[in-house]
């Protein structure tokens, strides 16, 4: 018989009346199959620190998003933040819709996204503690860089306009509103504009309602505005 060498491994050559003998391959360690799991399962979303439902704590050097989920009394709230300000605010954040909901915004802003730990927000820290101190009745006005890219033309005139003349307490019918921007008769515009609202809550498209007094749509919903409302004492607390 004669030695080869196969592989890094010393093997014997058979004689030729014999099948060769091939020695069994080792199965992958566990943690090597759960690592291939991971790479084959993780969704493709640009932004190299977001990872699906993954949290990251490692800060973008380029330009970033910083993402977080806070509780609030109308519900989980998406927040999210550039290095220019606060870029949009989304009701109804439960755990089943927030990859939903931050996967469009990376793209569209093409920016890597990070959610820090909880109380490790930089970005983002001013914007919650305005937020908290709204719901407890001790802030009427938020004083918030904002990032307005996601927002442009008419719609981010009639926005705009909002936020500057329509304060904590008032409200403003969708015909009206349409009129201090120079364009009567342009209500329904302004409503298509309040559905638009990358901000909402911050940029209260809470307090535009139907001339006749109707409450109007909410891109939240409406239980979601009439909490809204009330808070600001436009209308009563709900008994339920």
């Amino acid at each position: 018989m004669t030695r080869a060498r196969a592989g890094g491994f010393a093997a014997v050559a058979p004689p030729r009346s014999r099948r060769p003998v091939v020695p069994p391959r080792s199965a992958p360690a566990p943690a090597a199959l759960s690592a291939l799991s991971a790479v084959r399962t993780a969704p493709a979303v640009r932004g190299a620190p977001y990872r699906g439902g993954v949290d990251s704590t490692e800060r973008p050097r380029g330009p970033h998003l910083e993402w977080t989920v806070v509780a609030s009394d109308v519900g989980p709230l998406l927040l999210a933040a550039t290095p220019e300000g606060l870029v949009r605010v989304e009701f109804h954040a439960g755990p089943d819709r927030v990859d939903a909901m931050i996967g469009p915004l990376v793209s569209r802003l093409g920016a890597d996204a990070l959610r820090p730990a909880p109380g490790g927000e930089v970005l983002l820290a001013e914007p919650i503690r305005q937020l908290a101190a709204y719901f407890s009745g001790a802030l009427r006005r938020f004083e918030l860089p904002l990032d307005w890219r996601l927002s442009s033309g008419f719609n981010r005139q009639v926005l705009q306009e909002l936020d500057r003349s329509v304060p904590y307490g008032a409200v403003v019918g969708y015909g009206e509103l349409a009129a201090r921007v120079g364009q009567p008769g342009g209500a329904q515009a302004v409503g298509n504009a309040m559905g638009s609202n990358p901000l909402p809550l911050v940029v209260a498209c809470h307090r535009v309602v139907e001339n006749d007094g109707g409450i109007g749509g909410f891109g939240g919903g409406v239980e979601t505005k009439r909490r809204l409302l009330a808070l600001e004492g436009v209308l009563p607390e709900p008994l339920f």
